[in-house]
């Protein structure tokens, strides 16, 4: 002011420092980011479009390139049978499945794509080697834990880049 109260050393009046607001809530860098939701589950049923035409492709090149009878005998053609379509909704499944534990996880957990990274890598580690329990033809069993381990790695990768894209490019 200008008759100098408020001032320091000025006008004979204590200066008193402005009240703080005690907020209630924990600091910033404690809380869950805040999560686009409408951003990460459009991400998730892309990625799982994109699982479903791995495994597909996967199966074409298997079949049709390679000739391995995978999921179903020479015979059956390039596209197989049933099978077909239940790898590929596997495949989706799975994506869906992943963008719901990225969801959980942003939500709930310190570091969150730290944890997921780690679950979508075991998870895809137990689809490659599952194939090797079998008693099918060793080109059967590696053509199945070839498509399992890029499927995995395409959810894996495309579902973190979704999450970190719903929460503001924060991990």
């Amino acid at each position: 002011m200008a008759n100098g109260y408020n001032e320091p050393g000025g006008g004979g009046y204590p200066e008193y420092p402005e009240p703080t607001r005690q907020l209630s809530r924990p600091p910033a860098s404690s809380r869950a980011p805040v999560v686009n939701a409408g951003r990460l589950w459009s991400g998730g049923v892309a990625t799982a479009v994109v699982a479903a035409l791995i495994g597909l492709v996967g199966l074409l090149i298997a079949r049709a390139l390679l000739q391995i009878p995978y999921l179903a005998p020479v015979r059956a053609g390039a596209l197989g049978d049933s099978r077909t379509i239940v790898l590929c909704v596997c495949a989706a499944i799975a994506a869906l499945a992943a963008t719901g534990l990225a969801h959980l996880l942003l939500v709930s957990t310190p570091s969150p794509m730290a944890y997921f990274g780690w679950i979508v890598g075991l998870v895809t580690a137990v689809a490659v080697v599952l194939p090797f329990l079998d008693t099918e033809p060793l080109t059967v069993r590696l053509a199945t834990a070839v498509i399992h381990l890029v499927i995995g790695l395409a959810i894996g990768s495309l579902v973190t880049g979704a999450a970190v894209s719903a929460t503001g490019g924060r991990r």
